[in-house]
Parts: structure tokens; C-alpha cells; sequence
């Protein structure tokens, strides 16, 4: 803490913005003359500045071994504060250079696969039909991986699924929905949970069916697991490890059933049948996440609003 503390003075006294840019680029090529090609300078000028900024801070970023080089213990500590400056500068940048009635711009959006199947394409069609000179950058993942990125300044907005798995004072979110869980099974095959004219099956039907379950890190796993175990049973997997598309696919193919959001199964197309849960069913909770200390880009802002009155 007291190293962390010193740096950020330090900053403050006279770190220069292009010293963090050199730093970042040696911890992460680990190599002095790659850095230099990364950020169009003469290798001994950015040497001479990471020395700079070691004076600067009173402390050995790099340990500099033949062939070989590693962060120190100080640069272990800069370098999320130098990525997050260097995040935050990039972003004021392109809010500064937003043309008037957003004509121009960008934002950053991160969503978890199922969302990017389900909730995003009719809301990002409305958003392109409005602003088309807004540049929308898309990165899919895991709730827990959107809230790092978040934290580090390299997504502007987050859908996420409630609760985090890491819950964090720096980021603030609001509840945008919440949404029904569905099984998904090929019409080739037996219905779920003992076939016949139920229009509804119970988690606990689930016990003996043999499921497509997605990859370690899906939101939808963690909570099909955990409502099967709360049933008293281990899940069967036929297949696991899968995207989104590749579920649906397999399912399609008769190797199991799946636990999907009904947004997804209303846009799955044809060759999928879809049974709802029995009450009370299965739900999930998504929530719209930026960070607290610092306002989304007004692009951002403009989604924002667009996704929260849909």
C-alpha cells in the first residue's frame, strides 16, 4: 500500500504520460527493442526514459537479466495504475473528439455470449440506425471477465448476470431485466423430463437426461449446476465445454438437452424444441455495470439510455 501510495505522488510530481506508454509496452513484450517498434521510437530514447522514470519513482521497474527481462516488485504494483491511466487518457481522448449530435465515436461494450445472441442485436440495430458514425466494439465474456475489464478501463459499459461474482464498490450497476430460463431439446428426440404432453418440466426431471452444458466460466453453467445439486442430483453431461452457438448445435444434433435464456430460444430458428420450466422456474438477473469515478463516454451514455428504456 505505501508503494502504491508513492507512486501515484509521484505521477502527480512529474511521471510523464509517455513514460507510462514505454513502461507498458516493455512489461508487456518483455523486451526492450519490441517495445520500441510498439510505440515508433528509437530503442536508447525509450531506454532513457523507463531510467527516467525508475529515478522518478526511486525504484527498479525491470530486472534486466541477459535475453531476459522481468518486472520488479514496483513494477508489478505500476503497471495496473499505468494501464488504467493510459485507459482513461485513451477514452477522454475519444470523448474530446466526438463530433456534435454524436456523429462520431465509439464505444466499448462487453456482454456474455447468451446476451450477444439474445438481447443485443435488435437494441445495437436501433442504437447503428441512429448514431451510424458511433464505431460499436463488442467483447464477449464471462461476468467475472467483463468486471476486470471494466475495472481497467477497456470496456465503457457491461451487461452483466447478478449477483457479480466479485461485487465491487468501484463499479455501479442497474437492473435491466430479468429473464426466464428454458430446456432446449431437439423435436427428434424424447420431450424432457419423461416426454408425454407436459407443457412444463421441473428441474428435478432433469435428473437422468443428459445435458449440454457450456464451458467453465459461463454464467449458465454455474447456475444449472447449482439448481441441480439443490435438487439433490449431480448433472449428466453428454458434451460440455461449449460456446453458445455450439450448444444450440448439438442440441439440434440429439446429443442432450439445455438450459438456455428464452430470449435465445425465441431466436434459435427452427429445429429446437422449447420447454419452459415448471414454477418457479429458473431466472437470471442482468444488470447494466460501468465504473463509478468515471462517466461513460457520451456514446456510451446515449446506449445507456437506449438499452435501459427498451
Amino acid at each position: 500500500m505505501v508503494r502504491l501510495v508513492s507512486i501515484g505522488m509521484s505521477y502527480r510530481r512529474g511521471v510523464q504520460f509517455q513514460q507510462l506508454q514505454y513502461f507498458v509496452a516493455v512489461a508487456e513484450t518483455r523486451h526492450f527493442t519490441r517495445a520500441a517498434d510498439l510505440v515508433h521510437v528509437a530503442q536508447p530514447s525509450l531506454s532513457q526514459q523507463i531510467k527516467a522514470l525508475e529515478r522518478e519513482l526511486g525504484a527498479d521497474l525491470f530486472l534486466r537479466a541477459r535475453g531476459n527481462i522481468t518486472l520488479t516488485d514496483a513494477g508489478e504494483a505500476l503497471l495496473p495504475l499505468a494501464r488504467r491511466i493510459l485507459a482513461d487518457a485513451d477514452t477522454a481522448r475519444h470523448e474530446v473528439q466526438e463530433l456534435a449530435q454524436l456523429r462520431s465515436g465509439r464505444v466499448r461494450l462487453g456482454a456474455t455470449p447468451s446476451l450477444c445472441t439474445g438481447l443485443l442485436p435488435d437494441v445495437l440495430r436501433a442504437f447503428h440506425d441512429r448514431y451510424p458514425g458511433i464505431r460499436l466494439l463488442i467483447e464477449e465474456g464471462g461476468s467475472h471477465d467483463l468486471v476486470r475489464e471494466l475495472a481497467r478501463g477497456a470496456l465503457d459499459l457491461a451487461l452483466v448476470v447478478l449477483p457479480l461474482p466479485t461485487p465491487s464498490p468501484a463499479l455501479t450497476t442497474v437492473e435491466l431485466l430479468h429473464e426466464d430460463l428454458v430446456v432446449v431439446s431437439s423435436p427428434e428426440a424424447p420431450a424432457p423430463g419423461g416426454g408425454g404432453s407436459r407443457r412444463t418440466v421441473r428441474v428435478a426431471d432433469l435428473e437422468g437426461e443428459r445435458l449440454v452444458m457450456f464451458r467453465h466460466g459461463y454464467d449458465l453453467r454455474e447456475l444449472t449446476v447449482a439448481a441441480c445439486r439443490a435438487e439433490g442430483f449431480e448433472p449428466d453431461f453428454a458434451v460440455e465445454g461449449g460456446e453458445m452457438d455450439a450448444v444450440l448445435g448439438f442440441v439440434r444434433a440429439g446429443l442432450g438437452v439445455a438450459v438456455v435464456p428464452r430470449m435465445v430460444a425465441a431466436r434459435s430458428g427452427p429445429g429446437l424444441r422449447v420447454t419452459p420450466l415448471a414454477r418457479p422456474g429458473l431466472e437470471r438477473t442482468i444488470a447494466l455495470a460501468h465504473r463509478s469515478d468515471v462517466a461513460p463516454p457520451r456514446a456510451a451514455r446515449e446506449l445507456q439510455r437506449m438499452l435501459l428504456e427498451r
